[in-house]
């Protein structure tokens, strides 16, 4: 005797089934955005590229400031004499030299070498 009920295939319930490709989509998401190559590391290594630019461009600033000191350093006798008093206290022959006491009775100066 044959059943009267057809035969039921096996189906997956039709609410889970579109959870599945939901949940792929949201985990290829998450790698993207915090995975080892993701967004959020490609703008932080801008950030730090931009930071390091910055820096380098500072650097090289100072550089060419310190080649132009140690060229006049090189050529100018009237910088070198310039420095030398201004950090030295040196004075030519034949000068006087007039210090005065600050108000906090410090002096910046060097006191002027005897004269012979």
């Amino acid at each position: 005797m044959s059943n009267s009920k057809p035969q039921e295939k096996k189906r997956f319930p039709t609410s889970r089934m579109p959870l599945v490709p939901i949940v792929i989509i949201v985990l290829i998401l998450a790698v993207a955005l915090f995975g080892e190559k993701g967004v959020l590391r490609m703008l932080q290594a801008r950030r730090q590229r931009a930071d390091l630019e910055q820096q380098v461009a500072r650097q090289e600033d100072t550089n060419r400031r310190l080649q132009a000191e140690a060229q006049r350093l090189q050529s100018d006798r009237r910088y070198i004499e310039n420095i030398a008093r201004q950090e030295l206290g040196m004075v030519k022959e034949d000068e006087i030299v007039y210090q005065f006491p600050d108000d906090s009775g410090k002096s910046d100066q060097a006191p002027a070498p005897p004269k012979p």
